[in-house]
């Protein structure tokens, strides 16, 4: 009724967006909406009916032949995700952004709605709050719980305050990968490839394109897109032209004036100077082996945008671009790549040949979308053939793809493409997103993995 008053007002159109200032939760008491929103809000239109749980909206979309999940939401939730084994009861707090918990029992994996970036103290109160809600509705009592291996994130600082003695650390791509294989019900060994915007590593770097073995249990990290640095770390982020200038570094030296690029001209040299000395000398500047990253520093020198006003902004806009002119993939629309001499049996992949390609690419007259679409086919071609040099030497020809980068249609449906075509079996987030909305129910499985294989240690030696 509320909606056949307000269109029989005459509008031939509503938008409609929740009612929350950016990065908190979503306000569901009137006088809380008045409170948080007469900034940004001129009128407000009120019911007596008050509402009891948030809930955002869901999001779907269809790409690579099926429904994709990127928020689950209203609608979806508390309907189970149904596992193929049994789990001890174990919340698991989530990601730093885009957060959701999960709380397990028998066969079931509950994962909660859409909480948010766990950034603010309304957001935290929000999680606490969903957190205390599951438990009473699904009488769940969790033994353990599990949690991101970054100590600073306000939900590593609520596990440790909850029950120090109950958590167990999850490293975040390991998450991602096993929250595919708990949805796909895969057991046993597979090539992981876990890329997005951030995550913490086990070295204390900032990871993002991930190339793993890993099972239920545990991950060998296998290969990586190679450490450059972040500039201002978080401000990078903000401001992809920091990334842009970090790749340049990386292909060309930190002497940069003489490049003759557009993307140069356009910015303060003074401001270049700092952010090369910055780089160069590690000032603020923690390195990043993320595919995200990459996104946003190619963004920025194709000439796409330095700044952005939301999250993967110039990655979208670089997808954009690539849409019309990827397909049907080439293997010599790709630049050409690098896979480096690591320590040990971990390779990185340096982009660095791809930069320089790409610079000659513009300063030739190439369009924006010419050479997004040539990035894409690399980031594809140049996974695919890190899957076959894993495949070589482990003989697994299982592949799981996970993090915030596949909700990338384009990377999506081209690595799936070019994976079967290569007889690899490829595997997919559905029912969760692909991004860190997924990563609680990975947690717990990691977390009841773990448990098993302490329990099955400590019965050997009692024997």
């Amino acid at each position: 009724p509320l909606h056949c008053l307000l269109m029989a007002r005459g509008f031939s159109s509503l938008v409609m967006t929740s009612g929350n200032l950016s990065e908190e939760p979503i306000a569901i008491a009137n006088q809380e909406a008045v409170d948080r929103l007469s900034g940004i809000a001129d009128v407000f239109l009120v019911h007596n009916r008050d509402i009891y749980i948030r809930s955002d909206d869901s999001i779907v979309c269809r790409a690579a032949g099926d429904t994709r999940v990127l928020r689950r939401s209203r609608g979806y939730v508390p309907a189970p995700v149904f596992l193929d084994e049994d789990l001890p009861q174990i919340l698991a707090c989530g990601a730093e952004l885009k957060n959701t918990v999960c709380l397990t029992k028998d066969s079931h994996a509950f994962v909660s709605q859409h909480i948010g970036d766990l950034e603010n103290i309304q957001a935290l109160d929000f999680f606490r709050h969903t957190i205390a809600h599951m438990q009473g509705i699904l009488d769940i009592e969790p033994a353990y719980i599990a949690h991101d291996m970054h100590p600073d994130y306000l939900s590593t600082g609520y596990a440790q305050e909850r029950d120090p003695d109950a958590c167990i650390a999850v490293q975040h791509h390991h998450a991602h990968i096993v929250s595919c294989m708990a949805e796909n019900h895969l057991q046993g060994d597979v090539i992981g490839l876990a890329l997005d915007g951030t995550g913490y590593g086990t070295d204390g770097a900032v990871w993002g394109g991930e190339a793993m073995i890993a099972c239920r249990a545990a991950f060998q990290r296998a290969a990586h897109l190679a450490y450059v640095p972040m500039p201002g770390a978080a401000a990078a982020v903000r401001e992809p032209w920091r990334m842009g200038i970090s790749y340049l570094i990386e292909a060309y030296g930190g002497d940069l004036k003489d490049l003759d690029l557009p993307f140069l001209d356009g910015l303060n040299p003074e401001h270049v100077r700092l952010i090369v000395e910055m780089a160069e000398k590690r000032v603020n500047s923690p390195l990043t082996s993320s595919l995200g990253r990459l996104f946003d520093g190619v963004a920025a020198i194709a000439g796409i945008r330095n700044r952005v006003n939301f999250e993967a902004q110039a990655a979208m806009e670089l997808e954009m671009q690539a849409a019309g002119d990827l397909f049907p993939l080439d293997p010599q629309q790709a630049y050409d790549y690098e896979i480096l001499q690591g320590d040990g049996e971990v390779f990185p992949v340096s982009p660095a040949k791809m930069i320089r390609a790409i610079v000659e690419d513009l300063k030739s007259g190439a369009s924006v979308r010419q050479v997004s679409a040539r990035f894409h086919a690399t980031v594809i071609f140049m996974f695919a053939d890190v899957c076959d040099r894993i495949r070589h030497a482990t003989g697994l020809q299982r592949v799981v793809l996970s993090g915030g980068v596949f909700q990338n249609v384009c990377i999506l449906e081209g690595i799936c493409e070019v994976l079967q075509a290569r007889g690899f079996s490829v595997f997919t987030n559905h029912f969760l997103p692909a991004n860190d909305g997924g990563v609680c129910l990975g947690q717990a499985v990691v977390a009841a993995a773990k448990i098993r294989e302490d329990r099955a240690a400590a019965g050997n030696r009692e024997e």
